[in-house]
């Protein structure tokens, strides 16, 4: 029997980047959507274009490092609506921009504050309920960066590496309830968090690509989406290299801070 289309359905970061994309890929009539971001203005306008495919949008204009304020809205969104569907894609970059560059402690618990537990935020005051009704899907946007780390971006690869681990460790507990949990691993995707990224950006995916194909693999329950393929079986080898060697290749690709000259 095919599995239902969700219709109701909430993304974090949605007010831009990949989360807008998949935002649009899922708008359609009969569709709620539960759009959550920090700029209200481009929220406002993620909203009127997913309207404009015939969507029915609640937003919420929030951070989601604010634990409180995100279980608050989710829990009211999810009495009116009961989410079928939670993407927890609300993320923040950092990398460095020379060897003398560093990230301290104000600066690595940003990253992870919002990648981490921002995703936390998102997932525990839904999942109970799910877990409740017995059916419900959840897509964790982690990264491919969470494969092997890489010295350009310690504080990221960190963060996306522990949401990574979160749902890997949850997904059996969780299916048993007839919860769904999808762990995504995007490679380079253009958005404005990677244009400012200094490192090369091999098979760079468009954001609409990124959110259809993303979309695809949620609806047969894939466990892991890791893509583009040649890259994601990259990273999956350097792992198994000694370390050294592995340090040099991610070197050569240039993700390793360059001394100033």
């Amino acid at each position: 029997m095919p599995k239902a289309a969700p219709r109701h359905i909430v993304i974090t970061g949605a007010s831009a980047g990949l989360g807008r994309a998949l935002a649009l890929a899922y708008a359609a009539p009969g569709v709620v959507l539960g759009l959550l971001g920090r700029d209200g203005a481009r929220l406002d306008a993620a909203a009127q274009a997913c309207r404009a495919k015939g969507a029915i949008v609640e937003t919420g204009q929030i951070d989601v490092r604010d634990g409180a304020a995100m279980q608050t809205w989710l829990h009211q969104f999810d009495y009116t609506h009961p989410i079928d569907l939670l993407i927890a894609n609300a993320g923040a970059a950092s990398t460095l921009a020379s060897a003398q560059d560093w990230e301290e402690l104000e600066r690595t618990a940003a990253i992870v504050d919002t990648n981490f537990y921002g995703a936390m935020h998102a997932v525990l005051p839904v999942v109970s309920r799910m877990r409740l009704r017995r059916r419900g899907q959840i897509a964790l946007i982690s990264s491919i960066a969470a494969l092997r780390g890489m010295a350009i971006s310690p504080a990221y690869c960190a963060s996306k590496a522990a949401i990574k681990a979160y749902g890997d460790s949850v997904r059996p507990i969780l299916v048993r309830d007839g919860v769904q949990m999808s762990i995504v691993l995007p490679g380079f995707v253009k958005t404005a968090m990677s244009d400012v990224f200094p490192g090369d950006k091999p098979f760079l995916w468009s954001a609409e690509k990124a959110a259809l194909h993303i979309q695809r693999k949620l609806k047969t329950n894939r466990a892991e989406i890791a893509f583009p393929g040649l890259l994601a079986f990259g990273m999956r080898l350097l792992p198994l290299l000694p370390a050294v060697l592995a340090d040099a290749i991610l070197g050569g690709l240039s993700y390793l801070p360059r001394e100033e000259r």
